[in-house]
């Protein structure tokens, strides 16, 4: 989020609150009020309401330019200002000109004649256009690299134009593909290997089956210092599933705050009715201090004990409503459809119109069948701008479009 400390979220049950969101009810308010909406999205593009970086914003806000028929010449002059604003005007740009506006894609070329950011411009260009729209650029990129402080990273489009690239150094370690889940576990075990060796063991174990003899491992799998987990050792744990409950119980009264929270994550994941009062609170508690980040795996464990988990309803639902980190959403509609799926047609249906790319194939998958939704569906299915796997999912719904509450 850009100028962190100077902003602050409008109220969630306005256009505007919605709408730094990434709400479809945003989206559904915008279009019926344009003129008065527009400050709105284009300050959605101008400043970066994103809670996270794994929030999404640009196909929703380039969408927003779009349906609402603003012009996107205020998002061309952002291309000026600085890298960052620069950029997230780039994708707006980009995916406009997906859509046929003539004026975000000869924004964005002329830009990289002349601007001061083109060498990501054009790299957003070559990823997200048809080589026809930019390949003709690579005069401009020959005459104008030269000038650039450091080479490229990436080889797209720049070797194309033939164009030297960044090379990473690479020291290649012994292969560990070959040895066996014992020999694997037999290394992890030993105290001469280096981290980087057991974390190579510990990657090699997460292709394979769960195996079980890593649990006695590991309360000695800690980094050098003992302050956290070795890299990768979590997921194996994750892996084991049910399995590691028993050792977890052990872990969780260490001494060690990773060992600890490791041992009671896996509780938390796996135990019994007798965690659930437990996770009820720690979601309670998460509301009452305003913790946008993490409580969508509060949910995702909740959701395991289906209705019985009725106490954190009202939590989740405030969740889903207020969040700024829409990457969550998510999460918490599909914890209410475990727990208590009363009113979720409403919110399938506003799902369609959500920035996250998994909250719309909810909606897809589980909205009701009505004309409204259907025709929605098909708006995503035939967009430019869409996500080929939302465009698919939307193919498949209209296909059989009863759907399924899941």
């Amino acid at each position: 989020m850009s100028d962190e400390c100077e902003m602050s979220y409008a109220l969630p049950d306005f256009v505007e609150g919605l709408l730094q969101r990434g709400r479809g009810l945003g989206v559904v308010r915008a279009l019926q009020d344009p003129r008065r909406s527009a400050v709105f999205v284009y300050d959605g593009i101008r400043r970066d309401w994103r809670w996270d970086q794994t929030d999404e914003r640009s196909l929703y806000l380039a969408r927003l330019v779009h349906d609402l028929d603003l012009s996107p010449m205020p998002i061309v002059d952002q291309l000026a200002g600085d890298e960052e604003a620069c950029l997230r005007a780039c994708e707006v740009l980009v995916l406009l000109a997906l859509a046929g506006s003539g004026d975000a894609r000869e924004g964005l070329r002329a830009y990289v004649r002349r601007g001061e950011h083109w060498v990501r411009v054009l790299e957003s260009l070559s990823a997200g256009w048809p080589p026809a729209w930019w390949e003709d650029l690579g005069g401009v990129a020959r005459a104008r690299i030269g000038a650039e402080a450091e080479l490229p990273w990436f080889s797209e489009p720049w070797t194309r134009f033939g164009i030297e690239v960044q090379s990473r150094p690479f020291v290649a370690r012994p292969s560990l593909a070959g040895c066996s889940t014992a020999e694997l576990l037999a290394l992890l075990a030993g105290t001469r290997p280096e981290g980087a060796t057991k974390v190579d063991a510990l990657r090699v174990l997460n292709s394979r089956e769960p195996a079980e003899g890593l649990l006695p491992l590991v309360p000695s799998l800690g980094t050098l210092g003992g302050n956290r987990p070795l890299p990768l050792l979590r997921r194996a744990v994750e892996r084991l599933g049910p399995l590691a409950v028993p050792a977890a119980h052990v872990w969780a009264q260490e001494g060690r705050p990773w060992l600890a929270q490791l041992g009671a994550d896996v509780l938390a994941d796996h135990g019994g009715p007798e965690v659930l009062p437990g996770l009820v609170d720690e979601l309670v508690e998460q509301w009452t201090a305003g913790a946008w980040c993490g409580p969508d795996r509060t949910a995702r464990r909740l959701a395991r004990f289906g209705p019985d988990a009725a106490g954190a309803v009202p939590y989740l639902r405030r969740f889903l409503l207020r969040t700024p980190h829409s990457y969550e959403r998510t999460a918490y509609l599909e914890a209410l459809a475990a727990i208590d799926r009363d009113g979720l047609e409403h919110v399938y249906t506003e799902s369609l119109w959500d920035c996250e790319e998994m909250t719309r194939l909810l909606g897809i998958n589980s909205a009701p069948t009505n004309l409204e939704t259907l025709g929605r569906i098909a708006v995503l299915r035939d967009d430019p701008m869409e996500t080929a796997e939302v465009k698919a999912a939307a193919r498949a719904r209209l296909v059989a479009p009863s759907g399924q509450l899941s």
